[in-house]
C-alpha cells in the first residue's frame, strides 16, 4: 500500500520538476529604471505608446459618460409636453 502511494507522490512531482525549467530573462531592473527616471512624464504614462493610448481612450469615455449623464439628467428633468 505504502508502496503505491510513494510510487504515486514521485510520479506526480516529476512534471514541476526543476530540472527543466526555462531560463527566462529578469526584466524587474529594467522596468524600475524606466519609471524611476526623470524624464517629466506622469507615473501612468512612462511605459509608453500603450500607456498613453488606453489612457487617451479612458479620457474619453470618460467626457463620453459624463455628458451622456448630464444629457440625461437634463432630458429627465425637462420631460415632454403633451399637447
Amino acid at each position: 500500500m505504502f508502496k503505491h502511494i510513494r510510487t504515486l507522490r514521485q510520479v506526480a512531482a516529476r512534471p514541476f520538476s526543476n530540472s527543466a525549467c526555462r531560463q527566462v530573462e529578469n526584466k524587474v531592473a529594467a522596468k524600475q529604471k524606466m519609471f524611476q527616471e526623470d524624464n517629466g512624464l506622469p507615473v501612468h504614462l512612462k511605459g509608453g505608446t500603450k500607456d498613453s493610448l488606453l489612457f487617451s481612450a479612458t479620457m474619453a469615455l470618460t467626457v463620453f459618460g459624463t455628458g451622456y449623464v448630464v444629457y440625461e439628467l437634463f432630458r429627465a428633468a425637462m420631460p415632454k409636453k403633451n399637447e
